[in-house]
Order: structure tokens, then C-alpha cells, then sequence
């Protein structure tokens, strides 16, 4: 490598030289970022009462997830109050200087000038983070002084994580690479000059957020599938001492009982996807019916009204169906009142009775507005020509839409009927917890709320994992199935 970077020339070296501090900077600027939320790397984990699942960043800002197995301790004062809230506050403190050395690396995209003025912001971060680390180690030394003196040391488990020690090796390097960075990049030449960046690096910038909330809440979970080769309990450790390997995958199987249930809800995740999957050109439609309307502020007040259900939480969606169907809901009312019907009172949400159109048409109402608004943009960038040529040529509405605006859509919607084919497993579990009862649980339970069941009901982290597992694993399988059946039909693909 050395060689290599030697038979260079001179320039390009120095060049390299520059750059590579820089980038070594951005590296650990990401890395510092996503290990905020990593919980093995949480450096104010310094008791083994705080709870093994709390990241940096939970440590920072909730007080009951990291004493919620402190109570009897801090009842009897063997650990202090003030102790807890030094702690958090420090973590803020390290939390502070990742962002401030997270925003010095976005502005170093930018050009000299904007470059200069970001690598000055780690110049503080790394000492802010530095400071937070001082003040976890002055807490340790805090919980550790008064441990010994009430003679509660053993019980409480004082430690210094390992998680301190990265940190300390962030903000060391942070710095050191800033500096170095900071110095090898020279004034700007033209004092007037602005801080500017290229349009890549804008877009870059712009997706970030995404590509890191995607990492954190998409991948960084993905840590929690060793839970399915030990025979783990809530609250318990995982170790050499209750290492199973894969009994649990062949337990899946294997139990008459377990394979039964496994069988009943992959029936009634299948038939849902499937349905939902069968009912997917609604959104299009929606949205032609949409673009057709001559009414520029009827077609914004339907838009808006069809989008607002999306954001309403399944919880009150659920209740606004018990004032619908309950025994003495809105239907039952009008029966009885208005009808004159005798005995309407029947409560429509207990009954297990077409429970899966039930399903299909609430989240149809939920989600179809929403749906519509990427097929509403794919209508709005045909090109119009098109429809006027076709006009000239004497077709008339309908025609246009059907060879026009179709043919249009088709692209999207085949993108989004592969994802939908990908996550055929994956129904969510909101919309079928609430409305599960004693009743339809037979019908409404699908894979997704077994998971929750399993794990959060029972206790069997473990099996859920197990079964959580298998669906990621069967619906990648998918995903390139469908992308393969794509690419062989049609000559195009999404991977």
C-alpha cells in the first residue's frame, strides 16, 4: 500500500494527504452518530442495574428506562438521586459534541469556506464530548465512594463500560483529525466569497436523515436476532451458560402445537396480503379520478380529506368503529330509533364473521388517500403532449386515460407491487391488535402480532426472534423472486 501510495506523483500525494485526515474525520463522525444509539457501545452504562438495552442516547433522556430496576436502591440511598441526573446530564453533554462534530462533517462537503467553518465545530464537539466523559468518570467515582460507604458496593454493580472507552477514542480522534484537517485547508482566498456546496453533496445531505433513521431503526434491530440461539428470559443475560444454537428453529417445527398456531396465522397473513395485494390498483384509480377533476379546490379539499385518515393512530380508529358498531353504537341507534328494528344490538366488532373484508376495508379507508399521492406525482409528470396529440387525433377521455395515464403508471406501480410481494409477510401489527378479541383471534391474528404474542405476551423472546427471523429471511426470498419474474417479463428490475 505504502508502495503504492509512494509511485504517486507528488502532487497527487500531498493531495491524498489532505484528504485523507478529512475523511477519516467524516468516518468517525458517522460512526459516533449511530453508536449514540448503539446500547453495547453506551458509555454511561457504569451499573449493571442500568438496564443492558438502554443506548447513549435513552441514557440521556429518559430517567425511568435506566432506573426502572433501581427502585429499592434508590429507596434506600445507595445510590443518590442527583447521582442519576449527573449521569444523564453527561450523556447530553457527549450527545451535544456528536452533533457538533456530525455537523462540522456535513459542512465539509461544502467549499473552502464552508469546509474551514465546519472543521471548527469538532474543535468544540470533541472537547464537549470530553467534558461529558469526565463527568460520567466523576459520577462513577460518585456511586463508588458512597457504594463503599453504605457498604452496598456488591449490590449495586459499579462498572466502567466499555462503551467510555469508545467514546474516549471518538472524541480523541475526532479532534485530532479536525485539527489536522482544519489546518492543511487554507483561507479562502476571496474574503467576499460565500460558503457554498455542490448539488450532489445538497442531495446527499438530504437523504442522510433517511439512510440513518433506516440504519437505526431498520438495521441496528437486527443486533437483537442473537436472542434466538440462547435461552434468553426478560431481565436475564445472554452467555456461554444458556447457548442453545438452533433449538429454537427446529422447536418451530418440531412442536405439534407451535406448528399448528404458526400454520393458522400464516393463513391469515397471506390472506390479507393477498388481498390488499388484489386490491393495489385503488390507489391508481383514486388517482386518475383525481387528476380528472376539473375543480382545482374540489380536488385539494378530497385530497386532503382522504390523506388526513393516515395519520389518525389505529387506537382512534378503533374507537371511532366502536361508536359506529358497538351494541348501543351509531348503527344499532338508527336501527332501533329510525328502522324500528326490534333486537339491533348486535355489536359488530365482536363477531368473528367477515373479519377479513372488515380488515381490508378499514385500512383501505386509512391508507388509500396516502397511496394516491406518488401515483398522483407520476400522473403530474407525463408529459401533457402527449394528451394532446391524442386529442387531435379524436380520442376522448377515457382513451387518453387508458393509453396515456396507464400505461404511465405502470412503472410505479410495478415498483410498488414488488415491495408489496416482498413484505407479503408483514401486515403490521396495529390495525389487528386492536380490533383482536376473544372472538376473531383465530381469524385476525396474523405473523406479525403471533411475534408480539409470543414475545411480549408469553415471555418467549426467543421463539419470537425465531419466527421475526424467518419472515425477514422469507421475505427477501420474495423480493428476489419477484424481481427475477420482473426482469424475465417485462426486461426491467428495482435491484
Amino acid at each position: 500500500m505504502s508502495t503504492a501510495i509512494q509511485a504517486l506523483p507528488r502532487e497527487e500525494r500531498e493531495s491524498l494527504g489532505r484528504r485523507l485526515p478529512l475523511w477519516v474525520f467524516r468516518a468517525a463522525a458517522l460512526l459516533a452518530g449511530i453508536s449514540v444509539f448503539f446500547p453495547p457501545a453506551n458509555p454511561g452504562r457504569i451499573s449493571e442495574k442500568i438496564n443492558a438495552s438502554a443506548s447513549l442516547f435513552t441514557t440521556g433522556v429518559s430517567y425511568g428506562t435506566i432506573t426502572n430496576s433501581m427502585g429499592r436502591i434508590l429507596r434506600s440511598q445507595w445510590i443518590q438521586d442527583a447521582d442519576i441526573k449527573l449521569l444523564m446530564l453527561a450523556c447530553v453533554a457527549v450527545m451535544a459534541g456528536v452533533i457538533l462534530c456530525g455537523a462540522g462533517g456535513c459542512m465539509s462537503l461544502g467549499n473552502r469556506k464552508m469546509r474551514r467553518a465546519g472543521l471548527a465545530l469538532p474543535l468544540i464537539g470533541a472537547p464537549v464530548m470530553g467534558a461529558g466523559l469526565l463527568l460520567i468518570r466523576r459520577t462513577y467515582d460518585r456511586m463508588l465512594a458512597h457504594g463503599e460507604e453504605v457498604g452496598k458496593l456488591d449490590k449495586l454493580g459499579i462498572m466502567v463500560p466499555d462503551g467510555f472507552w469508545v467514546f474516549c477514542a471518538f472524541a480523541g480522534l475526532l479532534f485530532l483529525t479536525a485539527l489536522i484537517a482544519f489546518l492543511s485547508t487554507g483561507k479562502e482566498a476571496d474574503p467576499a466569497a460565500k460558503m457554498e456546496m455542490e448539488e450532489k453533496y445538497r442531495l446527499f445531505l438530504m437523504m442522510l436523515p433517511v439512510i440513518l433513521l433506516s440504519l437505526v431503526f431498520a438495521y441496528l434491530p437486527i443486533w437483537g436476532w442473537r436472542f434466538a440461539f440462547f435461552d434468553y428470559t426478560p431481565g436475564g443475560s445472554i452467555g456461554a451458560d444458556n447457548y442453545v444454537g438452533f433449538k429454537w428453529f427446529s422447536f418451530l417445527f418440531s412442536d405439534p402445537a407451535t406448528t399448528k398456531d404458526l400454520l393458522r396465522v400464516l393463513r391469515n397473513t397471506l390472506v390479507m396480503s393477498g388481498l390488499g395485494i388484489a386490491t393495489s390498483w385503488l390507489p391508481i384509480a383514486f388517482a386518475i379520478l383525481l387528476a380528472e377533476m376539473r375543480s382545482t379546490k374540489f380536488q385539494r379539499f378530497v385530497q386532503t380529506f382522504t390523506t388526513i385518515p393516515n395519520f389518525i393512530s389505529w387506537v382512534l380508529v378503533y374507537a371511532i368503529a366502536i361508536c359506529i358498531f358497538s351494541t348501543d353504537g351509531f348503527v344499532n341507534s338508527f336501527l332501533t330509533n329510525v328502522m324500528h328494528v326490534s333486537g339491533a344490538n348486535t355489536n359488530y366488532l365482536q363477531i368473528a364473521d367477515h373479519t377479513w373484508l372488515k380488515m381490508l376495508l378499514w385500512g383501505t379507508w386509512k391508507g388509500v388517500g396516502w397511496s394516491a399521492i406518488i401515483y398522483i406525482a407520476g400522473i403530474a409528470g407525463i408529459d401533457q403532449q402527449l394528451y394532446e396529440a391524442a386529442k387531435v387525433d379524436g380520442a376522448n377521455r377515457f382513451r387518453c386515460i387508458w393509453h396515456i395515464t396507464i400505461p404511465g403508471l405502470i412503472p410505479t406501480y410495478m415498483v410498488m407491487l414488488l415491495m408489496s410481494i416482498a413484505g407479503i409477510l408483514s401486515n403490521g401489527m396495529e390495525q389487528y391488535l386492536v380490533f383482536s378479541n376473544a372472538m376473531n383471534k383465530d381469524v385476525i391474528e396474523v405473523l406479525d402480532l403471533y411475534v408480539y404474542n409470543i414475545g411480549i405476551g408469553q415471555n418467549r423472546i426467543s421463539l419470537s426472534t425465531v419466527v421475526g427471523i424467518s419472515k425477514s429471511l422469507i421475505g427477501i426470498t420474495l423480493l428476489f423472486a419477484a424481481n427475477g419474474i420482473s426482469k424475465a417479463i417485462r426486461g426491467e428490475s428495482i435491484i
